[in-house]
């Protein structure tokens, strides 16, 4: 008997139908002789639907009271959820995110999980009963507020709680079959993979993938926790996420089994159209400028990812910073920056909202020369023309017009051998 961790997204739960149909895959589970607990998003747009409504009422919503509101979809889900499941004559019990012990820090539509406590979860277990959780939500440990963990959160809450439950799998459930090497959207021949590194799903995820949200990937790694992604449309294996050490292990037996057993060089490539970039103009050429840069966007938590500094026009003694950030933080970003703009000295703001990140992932890079050849020249062949670079140890990403994202994905995927025979098959639509 295994205990088994399940989070469907929102659009395996969008209506009636879907939320009888993931019941039944649930008490399959329980019936099997597993214990299951169920981690649930929001029906369908819900939370979309609800943001709107906010903003209807206030152009600018408290961030507490917006967390209480859109709290509000994960409930509903937990409720109707087991509902059908006793429906079909299995006890279900279901828990907000702070009745199952998600406590967090007190960082509205933001909070990051510091501690959880299953009690109430385990003793459902111990009942023989389904647990239902809430996604998404928690509560901060001093204000006793209800928290949110940001879009995608609810991908955490299921690794959160299948780590402190002692879980042996993390069934991340959404509306594609798995991973693939590009989103099926963009690119239809775009193949599945049967398995992916913790490391490469990180770079995948900080890129733009929508499949798992990137501190569930952080979290899983940390803890070596297996997350198994798959469809709830479809019975197909899926893609799982692992530990260099455990995949190694699979591709071994793979290969025993007569199976393919070199790890592919490159594991996708991923187009991220939700960033912003902001150049810092005429910046004073000297120590410490660009740390008073950063340390204004830090202290108003802004995620910065990709940063250009130009090199210094000798005649002004000044130069240009330029970093890339979420759409969503941009706002904020600039008036953080216009904060200090006296003390740093800098001569004005650029802000560039019609960018995307096209990114090209495979663990395989460390030990292929040819790569960043093949990147540029197929991009260039594409007429995409590169406005800014960024690469790790196994990544390389580049900033272009939003206009060209999709056939600059396409001609990467191309490019390295990608292409599936045939087309992949997506099921609702929003990739959760």
């Amino acid at each position: 008997m295994s205990l088994i961790v399940q989070k469907f997204g929102g659009s395996s739960v969008a209506d009636a139908d879907s939320i009888k149909r993931v019941a039944r895959r649930i008490v399959d589970t329980h019936l099997a002789g597993h214990e299951v607990v169920v981690v649930v998003s929001a029906m369908g747009d819900t939370t979309d639907d609800l943001i709107e409504l906010a903003e209807q009422v206030s152009p600018k919503p408290a961030a507490r009271e917006l967390d209480m509101l859109l709290t509000a979809g994960e409930r509903i889900s937990m409720a109707v959820l087991a509902m059908a499941i006793h429906d079909l004559g299995a006890e279900a019990r279901s828990y907000t995110g702070s009745q199952a012990g998600m406590i967090t820090d007190s960082a509205h539509g933001a909070a990051r999980i510091v501690e959880v406590t299953p009690g109430r979860i385990r003793s459902a277990l111990d009942d023989r009963a389904i647990p239902i959780v809430a996604g998404f939500q928690g509560v901060a440990r001093d204000t006793k507020d209800i928290t949110t963990l940001g879009r995608g959160g609810t991908d955490t809450t299921a690794v959160a709680l299948a780590v402190a439950l002692s879980a042996d799998v993390c069934e991340i459930y959404t509306d594609v079959d798995g991973v693939f090497t590009a989103d099926p959207r963009i690119v239809p021949r775009a193949r599945q993979l049967d398995s992916v590194t913790y490391e490469e799903m990180l770079e995948l995820a900080a890129a733009g993938a929508k499949v798992l949200h990137l501190r569930s990937v952080e979290y899983a790694r940390r803890f070596d926790l297996p997350v198994h992604v798959r469809s709830s449309f479809s019975a197909h294996e899926g893609t799982w996420v692992l530990s260099d050490r455990a995949l190694t292990d699979r591709i071994v037996r793979n290969a025993q089994g007569g199976s393919t057993v070199e790890q592919p060089i490159i594991s996708g490539t991923v187009a991220d159209t939700n960033d912003a970039k902001i150049t810092v103009v005429g910046v004073p050429d000297r120590p410490g400028e660009a740390a008073a840069i950063f340390t204004a966007l830090a202290d108003a938590n802004i995620n910065i990812d990709m940063i250009v500094q130009n090199v210094s026009a000798e005649a002004t003694g000044r130069t240009d910073v330029t970093f890339t950030c979420p759409q969503g933080s941009a706002a904020k970003a600039l008036a953080a920056l216009e904060a200090v703009r006296d003390a740093i000295g800098f001569a004005s703001l650029a802000f560039d909202d019609e960018i995307a990140k096209i990114s090209l992932v495979g663990a395989g890079m460390r030990s292929h020369p040819g790569v960043s050849a093949t990147f540029f020249s197929s991009l260039a062949e594409a007429g995409v023309n590169v406005e800014m670079i960024s690469t790790s140890e196994i990544r390389i990403s580049i900033v272009t017009r939003a206009a060209v994202a999709a056939e600059a994905v396409r001609a990467l995927h191309t490019a390295f051998g990608l292409d599936a025979d045939g087309e992949a098959v997506v099921y609702a639509g929003t990739g959760r």
